[in-house]
Order: structure tokens, then sequence, then C-alpha cells
């Protein structure tokens, strides 16, 4: 796979009319309606990099969830951002996205049909499960660090006991503080297939034969439901000394409350309830 740099993944300035960006634009809100909440990333992904987001907040009432995917359109170039990605934004064609359900988000693979290319992610039947690795999750030729992909509940007396569901996504993958996010990986000259990953899991190729001719940016619809995301930075290569302080403070204590125990700055102990 191509070398990634691990650059900071923000979101691009071009948005839907109903999205609100925080001064860091790692945070996308949808402030009113269901609908007008498309985002891009800033930049084009490179083959084997992630486009990783927490669900930060739900608003009830709205049937429907958050929507992700691949566009080969530079987000400068449209007159309009659409009002929704599915089904405006691929209608224009060259854009790939996956609608997330509570259930079934997994891709059933059909040796007889690979050479198509889905446009529209939908509940499609399970597949048995893959086996990864505790530290990477691989993808054909791609490995993405594992350490940021599972979600994490909310720092309390049984957060040990949620965060194991998330692992093994017991969870709705709607659910607040799911980790969501999408990666395409290089099938052959030219093509590539795009994987939606859920709480460190592969969820299988939910759109194949991309052309990778052109740039593709991460689209991010904050659809109904959804009400705010936010970008999650992944390490690539050797992990921060911050990280690695992380690690060992988390893998002595019992459940993140405990922190609150030991003689340690404020920040990192926010650092460590919460990463």
């Amino acid at each position: 796979m191509a070398a990634v740099l691990g650059q900071f993944l923000e979101f691009h300035p071009v948005h839907g009319t109903n999205v609100r960006l925080d001064p860091s634009r790692t945070q996308a809100t949808r402030i009113e309606s269901f609908a007008n909440g498309v985002c891009f990333s800033k930049d084009p992904l490179s083959p084997g990099e992630i486009f990783l987001l927490e669900i930060e907040e739900k608003e009830l009432g709205w049937c429907g969830h958050l929507r992700i995917g691949l566009t080969a359109h530079d987000p400068r170039t449209l007159e309009t951002v659409p009002e929704y990605s599915l089904p405006d934004l691929v209608e224009m064609g060259d854009s790939w996205v996956f609608a997330i359900t509570r259930n079934h988000n997994k891709v059933v693979e059909d040796e007889g049909e690979a050479g198509e290319q889905p446009n529209v992610g939908g509940e499609i039947e399970n597949k048995p499960k893959q086996f990864f690795t505790n530290t990477h999750l691989y993808i054909e030729n791609v490995c993405i660090p594992r350490d940021k992909l599972v979600g994490r509940s909310r720092p309390g007396r049984y957060s040990h006991i949620l965060d194991d569901l998330y692992k093994t996504n017991a969870l709705p993958p709607t659910a607040r503080r799911s980790r969501i996010g999408v990666v395409y990986v290089p099938k052959g000259q030219g093509y590539a297939d795009m994987h939606i990953i859920i709480n460190g899991e592969d969820m299988g190729a939910s759109a194949k034969r991309i052309p990778t001719n052109k740039p593709l940016y991460a689209i991010v619809d904050v659809f109904a439901a959804t009400k705010c995301v936010r970008i999650v930075q992944v390490e690539y290569g050797f992990a921060s000394l911050q990280t690695l302080c992380r690690k060992t403070i988390q893998k002595h204590i019992i459940h993140r409350m405990a922190l609150d125990w030991l003689e340690l700055p404020e920040l990192l102990k926010h650092y460590c309830k919460y990463e």
C-alpha cells in the first residue's frame, strides 16, 4: 500500500447549508432540519487512509442515520452542495455512498458480480466474521492501527463493561460514541474497493471497482437521527509518546473512573478517559 503520511484530517469549508463546523473543523453539527448535512474531507484521502468519525450527538424524531462514502468531485467545483448524499450526490456520478443502519451493515460478497460497481449501500444480510489482530485491522494489503477504531462509552461506574459492547459490536452502530470510518483499498491498477469500518470491524466492500484516476474525498452526511460527528485522528507508523503513556496508564486501571484517584495532571486524566 502507499505510505500514509498521517495528515491532520479536517472537514472541507464547503458543506451543506445546515452544517456548522467548530473552529478546528473537526466537528460537524447539523443545526436544524434533517437534511442539508453533507460534508466532505478537506483533502483527498490516500489509499488505505481511513476517514474515521465518532457519533457525538443524536436527535430523536427522525428516521435514518449517518451516511458515509467517497466522491471524485472536488467540493470547490460544486455549484451547490446537494441536499442529500443519497440519492442527489450519487446521481451526479463519481460518488459512492453507504447508509449506516441500526443493523445489517455487512456486505455479502457475490463472486458472480465482482465486476459490478454499486453506488448505494443498504440493509444487507450478515456474513461470517473475519479474523483480525488485536493491534491492527488488515484489509487486503492495507493495515490500519486499531487503537482509535473502537468507540468508548462515557466515563462512568460501568464504563469498562459498556466498552466491551463497542468492541464486540453488540451495540447498534448508530449509537452515540460509535466510530465509523471509510477507506479505499487498491484492487489492481486504476481501481479500488470502498470499505466501511464500524467499531474496528470491516463490513466488507460496499462499493467495488472505484476508479482511482481522480482524487477521492470522503463524504459524510450528518443525516436525520445523527446530529453531530467528530473526526478521530488515527496514528500511522510509530505511536506518539502521548499515546504510549495513555495505553500504559489504561492497562493498569480497572476502569476509567479510577483515573480520578491517580495523582496525574487533569489534562492527562481527561485524555485517558475520553480517547
